[in-house]
């Protein structure tokens, strides 16, 4: 087979070898696309010499780095399934995925080593990256071509189950490259966009949607270590730097208004800041419309990739407030009734999806699968939207129970499964409630065994040692009994809409 661009870092190492493609901000490193390319293939080399082999997994749990995006290729080039960890997590739970995923190689930056010291064999990322260089190149399509195919297996990122466990989405090659192209395509990125990368890595936003989608256009990316409001903004002020797209949860960027001397001028040359994984309020988006800020709203998913987003344009966003905005021309969109009819226009249903931006399923999980696919190879999404005459769309709820704080996915479930058989405990259930600085935060109502005590710090820490600190309730209401309906089922909208109508 004649040599081919293995992906296109590859590409536009050979049609613009000196541009810059990536910068570490911290430490102002640098790569050009030839530069970065080299590293890339040296790496992919070296994870082959160090004993990998293609369908390995490749887990990694550090800060974002330039580095993790190499790694990220390398295993793309090599055939082995790259799986980035939530450095946010607890040891217990870190071990959990671990166990899931069974990484051939496990590595990790000096920060989160704490949380992998009963684990063999932890290798250091910045380590094992810097050995690479001495490693020669890989030669083109040194893997037979079913390990080169678009659809092979190549990344899996973890999220919660409404079951409280967690699910690996397995994602392919071609998963990836349209997942990329819809973003590219909905939010206007080309050669000469500049994404700040700054949502982690371990999430479909971060590496994803933050690292794909300007890359494949052949612009660059610039890396910080972690989120910092007021440095945030230094950077996307900075007209050096030419940022055009940042792309973050709501509550990141809305606390750049609450910075000393904020001014928004400077962010007007902005292609685009763009919020997801959380709902963004409809007036704090015309906030920055007054202030000439172009706020993407966009909606996505690890298993599907981007699936909407508003278009790039002052008055369009305004005129449809609050919507996500249209679907990418990559997926078909379906909005079922509970009768498993199709919705009409301004009818709210459950969204289903299909198209080549799909995961290919849940790693070792076929019940899982099974339960969220229908006939056809409809993705049901348990996500309830509706549509408007013009193919504009808006979420009206949320997968079941579940909530979002500070833009991560937060299953009561896991903590309510944690809590049983827990002293003193007969029942508990975990909704979440507003909370301004979070979106929203996790409420614990508890009823008590009869005649037992209860000691809620202790119950707090408790949970501490098992979770990672989003997932902990931050409030705790002892009740006597909770609704349920005539069969036994808990009511939790209502008991949601109690506790926040209360003085709880």
């Amino acid at each position: 087979m004649l040599p081919t661009p293995a992906d296109a870092i590859a590409l536009f190492a050979r049609t613009q070898p000196t541009k810059i493609a990536a910068t570490e901000l911290v430490s102002g490193e640098t790569w050009t696309y030839a530069a970065l390319d080299d590293a890339v293939s040296r790496l992919a080399n070296h994870l082959l010499r160090s004993g990998c082999k293609p369908g390995d997994r490749v887990a990694v749990l550090s800060r974002n780095s330039v580095r993790q995006v190499m790694l990220h290729f390398a295993c793309g080039r090599t055939g082995m399934i790259y799986v980035p960890l939530n450095w946010r997590l607890s040891a217990v739970e870190l071990s959990e995925l671990i166990a899931i995923a069974g990484p051939a190689l496990l590595l990790c930056d000096e920060q989160s080593a704490p949380l992998l010291q009963d684990h063999p064999r932890v290798n250091s990322l910045p380590e094992f990256v810097s050995a690479s260089a001495a490693t020669p190149r890989l030669t083109d399509n040194p893997l037979p071509e079913q390990l080169r195919h678009p659809d092979r297996p190549s990344l899996i990122l973890f999220t919660s189950g409404t079951s409280g466990r967690a699910k690996g989405v397995l994602l392919s090659e071609r998963h990836l490259q349209h997942a990329a192209t819809n973003f590219a395509m909905l939010t206007a990125v080309g050669s000469e966009s500049c994404f700040l990368c700054e949502a982690p890595m371990f999430h479909t936003i971060g590496l994803v949607a933050n690292i794909r989608p300007v890359l494949q256009q052949g612009g660059s990316i610039l890396v910080s270590d972690g989120f910092q409001p007021q440095r945030t903004l230094n950077w996307l002020c900075d007209r050096s730097l030419k940022i055009s797209h940042y792309t973050g949860v709501p509550q990141m960027v809305e606390s750049f208004r609450k910075q000393p001397d904020f001014d928004p001028i400077p962010l007007r040359q902005m292609t685009a800041i763009v919020t997801g994984g959380a709902p963004h309020a409809t007036n704090d988006i015309a906030a920055w419309l007054d202030d000439g800020v172009v706020m993407v709203s966009g909606f996505g998913m690890s298993e599907a990739g981007t699936v909407f987003g508003t278009p790039t344009d002052l008055n369009l966003i305004r005129n449809k407030l609050g919507s996500v905005g249209i679907s990418a021309p990559g997926l078909q969109i379906r909005l079922v009734d509970n009768s498993g009819n199709d919705c009409q226009p301004g009818e709210a249903g459950e969204l289903w999806l299909r198209g080549d931006s799909l995961m290919l399923g849940y790693w070792r999980d076929e019940q899982n699968t099974r339960d969220v696919f229908a006939e056809g190879n409809w993705f049901k999404t348990g996500d309830i939207v509706r549509c408007d005459e013009e193919g504009f769309f808006w979420i009206v709820d949320r997968k079941k129970d579940m909530f979002i704080s500070g833009g991560e996915n937060v299953y009561p479930a896991e903590i309510e499964a944690l809590l049983s058989g827990y002293p003193g405990i007969k029942e508990a259930a975990v909704v979440g409630i507003p909370n301004e600085q979070w979106g929203e935060v996790g409420c614990l109502v508890a009823v008590l065994d009869a005649g037992k005590s209860f000691d809620e710090a202790g119950l707090i820490d408790y949970l501490k040692q098992h979770l990672a600190g989003y997932k902990v309730p931050k409030s705790v209401v002892i009740m006597e009994e909770l609704p349920r309906t005539s069969t036994g089922k808990l009511q939790k909208r209502q008991l949601k809409d109690r506790l926040c109508r209360s003085s709880w």
